[in-house]
Parts: C-alpha cells; structure tokens; sequence
C-alpha cells in the first residue's frame, strides 16, 4: 500500500509541477494609467491568451501591436507582433518567473529583451518594458469595465474627471505612507531642527508639484506610528521611494516609513484649494 500511495503521489506531484501557472488574470481591458495606451486579452482556453494594444483616436481603435501568451515547447512564451517592425513576424519572449509577478525574457533581441506584468491587485496590474539593464519605461494599468447604461451617473463632468485622472468609478491609484520613528537615535539638536524644518518644507514642495495630497500627524500610538502621507500621480513604487528620500528627516533616519498601494476617489485633492482658506495660525 505504501509503494501504491508514493507512486501515486509522485505522479500527482509531476502533473501539478509539470504546468506552470498562467497569467489569466490579464483577461479583459486595461488601460493606462495618464496614457492614452490600453491594452486588451481574450482568453481562449486555460493556457492560450491572446490580445492587442491600442489607442483610441478620434474614438476609433488604432492597433499598435498584437499580442499572445501561450505554451511552447513545454514553457510558457509571450509573443509580441508589430507589423511595421520585424517582417511582421512575431518576437518570443520566455517566461523566467511566475506568480504574481511575471518575467518574460529574450536576451537576443535588441529591445526590448525583458517584459514584466505584476498583479498588484484584481483592478491593477504594473507593466515594464526594459533591456534588461535598467533602461526602459514603466506604467500602471487600470481595469476597464464595459459601463452599464442602468447605474449610469447623471451628473457626470467629464472634464472634471479627465482632470483628476479619475477611473470610471471615479476613482485612481495612489500610494498610502505610514511614517513612524525612524533608527537615528542622535540627541544632536542641530541635526533634528534642520532635518524637520527640511520635512515641512519638503512637505510644502511635493503639495505644489502635485505629488503630495495628504500629510498629517497621528496621535500617540504603540507602533510608534508618527504621521501619513497620500502620495498622488507617481507611476511605481521605486519613484515613490526615491521621493521620499528627498525628505531630510527620512534620509536622515529620524523618520523611517511603510509603502502600500491605494486606490481611492480622484476627487481627494479637491480639498486642497479649500485648505488654504480655513486656517488662522499657520501649523
């Protein structure tokens, strides 16, 4: 019976091993996030994906490349197809990592050679495309959904929500920071003065570039939790943490801090012009 059972579960083991994961949660539309770029997946069956990138002009679809995700010679490959580029033929690229993020690979070809999807959530996925060195571009892409004409909003502006960058829930991404004591245990005052004096003025710099939409203390706590920030209009995490860093009082290591992605209204800053009408002390 032992011999049985271990036979068995060696084969169950080679089955479950022997299929990689497939990137099914691509299915469907997304768009771009500040880019008229979308991208758009059908699933023909559980290890076939096929699609097409885009542009809409004048509300008509223009198609800059198709697309293809599918199993070749036991792994798993993404094609991309340019017709104006290569002949028209196809460029494979293979999968090296799985779940949750997805890296694809062609160290031959001239660019790019490396293409990356990650899932950060059901509604968002991050897109790279580099040489595999560093150099490339990168963009967050949000799920479309067709709209239904029953829960249709009659009191929509679409300009206001084109400003906002709204989705259409009317809501975007942004990037939610907790701010807490940092490792600098320093008692040189000179040091803290000039590195929280630095921290308000930096505050004030990121709220006129618009990449800083709330900041504010928390009360006294056992995680020695200090403050928050909503950091808005940063395409990664790696931009927002190299922001961050132009923060004296974080680089310095008075202030350490936690990153997590949010999606939440595009109507948030609209409370910002407001702000600047209600205070008597300035804080």
């Amino acid at each position: 019976m032992k011999i049985i059972l271990s036979i068995f579960a060696a084969c169950f083991i080679s089955i479950t091993y022997g299929q990689p994961a497939f990137p099914g949660f691509l299915e469907g539309t997304w768009k771009a996030e500040n880019r008229d770029a979308y991208e758009h997946w059908d699933k023909l069956n559980e290890s076939s994906l096929k699609g097409f990138a885009y542009k809409l002009e004048e509300e008509r679809i223009r198609v800059t490349e198709y697309l293809e995700i599918g199993r070749k010679n036991q792994g798993l490959v993404y094609t991309a197809t340019l017709a104006d580029q290569n002949q028209g033929k196809g460029v494979d690229f293979r999968l090296v990592a799985a779940e949750g993020t997805w890296i694809f690979i062609n160290p031959g070809h001239d660019f790019p050679q490396k293409i990356v999807y990650r899932e950060l959530s059901a509604n968002e996925i991050f897109v790279e495309v580099s040489d595999g060195a560093g150099k490339g571009f990168s963009y967050k892409m949000i799920r479309q959904y067709v709209p239904d004409t029953t829960s249709a909003n009659p009191d929509f502006d679409a300009a206001l929500a084109g400003r906002l960058g709204g989705d259409d829930y009317g809501m975007k991404s942004y990037f939610l920071v907790i701010l807490k004591t940092g490792t600098n245990t320093t008692a040189e005052r000179a040091l803290i003065t000039e590195s929280f004096r630095g921290h308000m003025e930096n505050i004030n710099r990121l709220v006129e570039e618009n990449k800083l939409v709330v900041a504010g203390p928390l009360g006294k706590n056992e995680r020695q939790y200090r403050g928050i920030f909503i950091l808005q209009n940063i395409p990664s995490e790696e931009e927002a943490r190299a922001l961050l860093l132009t923060d004296p009082a974080i680089r310095n290591g008075l202030l350490d801090y936690e990153l997590f992605n949010w999606y939440g209204s595009a109507a948030l800053p609209e409370y910002l012009p407001a702000s600047e009408k209600i205070w008597k002390l300035k804080p």
